[in-house]
């Protein structure tokens, strides 16, 4: 397959320094069709609260992702964003799904507390409504160019080379430090997408540590038909790759979600234990990652971290024993309020 190189800026505003990117547009959606379902749940009964204080939940999920995703992953893959100007610097990107999930459980319980309502009820509920956002967000990671798979062979289903690749970059002469847009934007040239002339009075002089830039040298270098085809023993030079987001996408949302979605419809008019969605989720969600890790590219600055296993795997194992815990430990809740999966209609 060929890499689609679309511009990861949906709109450039001119004069601001902040863009309408997919990346951040998809969590937009994410949260949009999160709060539909929630409504819709609601309405069904299943979330115990009115549909008009379903919205409530998205206000407080939407803080609990991106500051426990930001922080997660300053924790876990970038230590240097622990550093307070750093941290703010969202544009950069830099979110992690295992904080995001913490951070979420924490904005559960605060919106338990305000509105008084059963947390593994608004677990569930979250539970069925967060597939749609995963499922957008990793689609967003493929368009970056970012996250990409290992390195297989050219004949493998779906295989693609990431002109994000270091290799790449390396031919098509665009340094490690350059500005994150100045990257994108030789990327569009060399996929014809944009022509050089067009974006050079976007291009920024010198790099983030202060070295001029010599474009005059690099013009030439950006041509995708030619990097793609260069060898080394016969062997490309650029290495085909899993597009492991996309399975990610297929997996983790989509799969995922068809998975809760035709039990919750299959359970409807009968209860089922509080958490169960929600177990059935972590469950689902650290199998899927776990498995998925075998052909994801481990950070370069991580690699195997502990037992064999890449830091998402690690993670995922904290999320599979609490998945495990909540499926089979409903004994540890009060068991109050509105039963989950309840359907007044």
């Amino acid at each position: 397959m060929q890499f689609p190189a679309w511009d990861p800026v949906l709109f450039d505003i001119p004069g601001l320094p902040i863009d309408i990117r997919w990346y951040g547009l998809m969590y937009v959606v994410g949260f949009v069709l999160a709060q539909w379902i929630m409504v819709r749940l609601a309405r069904r009964g299943f979330f115990p609260v009115k549909p008009e204080v379903a919205p409530d939940l998205v206000f407080y999920c939407v803080f609990g992702v991106m500051l426990g995703g930001r922080i997660g992953y300053a924790m876990f893959y970038g230590e240097g964003m622990l550093n307070p100007l750093k941290f703010l610097q969202v544009w950069e990107g830099g979110l992690a799904f295992h904080g995001g999930l913490a951070g979420v459980a924490v904005a559960i319980w605060l919106f338990c507390r305000r509105h008084r309502v059963p947390w593994l009820c608004v677990a569930d509920t979250c539970a069925l409504a967060v597939t749609p956002g995963i499922f957008a967000v990793r689609v967003a990671n493929f368009i970056n160019g970012e996250l990409f798979g290992r390195a297989t062979t050219k004949d493998t289903p779906f295989a693609m080379q990431f002109p994000t690749d270091d290799r790449a970059s390396q031919l098509l002469g665009i340094g490690p430090g350059w500005p994150m847009r100045d990257r994108e934007l030789c990327i569009q040239v060399a996929f014809g997408k944009r022509t050089f002339a067009d974006v050079r009075p976007e291009l920024h002089e010198t790099d983030l540590d202060g070295r001029a830039i010599d474009w005059l040298a690099v013009a030439p270098k950006l041509d995708w038909a030619k990097v793609s085809k260069v060898t080394v023993d016969g062997e490309p030079y650029v290495p085909y790759r899993h597009p492991s987001q996309l399975y990610e996408a297929v997996g983790e949302g989509l799969l995922l979600g068809l998975v809760l979605a035709v039990l919750w419809w299959a359970t409807r008019h009968r209860s089922l234990p509080r958490g169960r969605f929600a177990g059935i989720f972590m469950v689902g969600y650290a199998a899927i990652r776990g498995g998925l890790e075998f052909v994801r590219q481990p950070d370069a600055h991580l690699g195997i971290v502990a037992l064999g296993m890449t830091m998402g795997q690690l993670l995922s194992v904290g999320v599979l024993c609490g998945g495990v815990l909540m499926l089979i430990a409903p004994r540890l809740w009060p068991a109050t309020g509105p039963a989950a999966g309840a359907d007044p209609s």
